[in-house]
């Protein structure tokens, strides 16, 4: 008997800077005055239409159908998450997204999210957690939800956006060397709680590259797969060696390209006879027709805002990034 799988497309994207209006009443007094004049000029006719940029991309993944899961971060708040996702569903009417959003404590006021198509997953409110990431002038959480498949299977996911590089790349690796070390305390935990068995998938803005200490050292990922099938140890698989090792790039910076956007796997999305398995060679990075500048260097192209100049025709300052996953009955 033929063994009936589905399958899952899964992506993730750092929107850059998607705000709210500049005088939104859902923005609070002390993000006013973080915020200051920077978002001067972002009227609700400009974040309707970067929201509609973002979506055609979206809705232009798996095919045309959509991502199944979607994370995403330096999102504002529920509000523009909410218009998002029904932006892509004014597109793909089939796809009526349900959402997670972790109203973090970040400095800026960026968040991350999930939206996610409920005929697949659930997320139980009691299997939805966030995990500070301390720093002394601001934090960054790891949001972490516990999906229940369709199946009944629970599928730990993390979305990850570090601490950025701002200040200086070896200045500021202490603060991603943090992030690391509390992404794989709570993978250890989701083994010692939900059983040795439970998938775990990590995605999102590393602010590192796969060869950075806070991924290999800290967060203990690897491009070795042998090492995370063998062992005690919980590990992770860094599913974006190859890219990496091709040149290609996520986010540009000096006209270098940098795989900072990643997807994480455990040994449970890999090992034989695993129910919830990942297809490796499905990570790429994503975009379509007119998204990329068309210069020497194949950078995403920028919306803008938040000081810098706006292009109406941009989308984000880094490629959204998808991968295949596979469930079986």
């Amino acid at each position: 008997m033929t063994a009936v799988v589905s399958t899952y497309l899964v992506a993730w994207w750092n929107l850059e800077n998607l705000f709210d209006e500049e005088d939104s009443p859902r923005r609070s007094d002390k993000l006013k005055r973080v915020l200051g004049s920077s978002i001067s000029g972002w009227t609700p006719a400009r974040r309707d239409r970067k929201i509609s940029q973002l979506a055609s991309v979206i809705a232009a993944m798996n095919a045309g159908a959509g991502p199944d899961l979607l994370g995403v971060c330096e999102i504002e708040n529920a509000f523009v998450l909410r218009a998002l996702a029904d932006a892509v569903g004014a597109l793909l009417p089939e796809r009526q997204y349900e959402m997670v959003h972790a109203d973090t404590i970040d400095e800026r006021g960026i968040d991350v999210a999930f939206l996610y198509d409920p005929s697949l997953f659930t997320a139980p409110p009691d299997q939805r957690f966030q995990h500070v990431v301390m720093r002394r002038t601001a934090t960054r959480e790891i949001v972490q939800v516990n999906f229940t498949t369709h199946r009944g299977r629970t599928w730990a996911v993390f979305g990850n956006h570090w601490p950025s590089r701002s200040g200086g790349e070896l200045e500021s690796a202490g603060y991603r060397a943090i992030a690391g070390e509390t992404l794989a305390y709570f993978h250890q935990r989701v083994l010692e709680v939900h059983g040795s068995d439970t998938p775990v998938l990590a995605m999102g803005d590393f602010n590192d590259e796969p060869h950075d200490a806070s991924l290999v050292r800290h967060a203990l990922s690897t491009r070795q797969r042998t090492k995370v099938l063998s062992g005690t140890t919980p590990r992770l698989w860094n599913l974006m060696w190859p890219l990496h090792g091709a040149g290609l790039g996520t986010f540009y910076f000096d006209n270098y390209a940098n795989i900072l956007d990643q997807f994480l796997v455990n040994k449970n999305m890999i090992k034989q006879g695993s129910p919830i398995r990942v297809e490796p060679e499905t990570a790429q990075i994503f975009h379509i027709p007119g998204q990329a500048s068309t210069g020497a260097y194949p950078a995403p192209i920028p919306f803008g805002g938040m000081g810098k100049p706006v292009n109406p025709d941009g989308y984000s300052d880094h490629y959204p990034i998808t991968v295949t996953i596979t469930e079986a009955d």
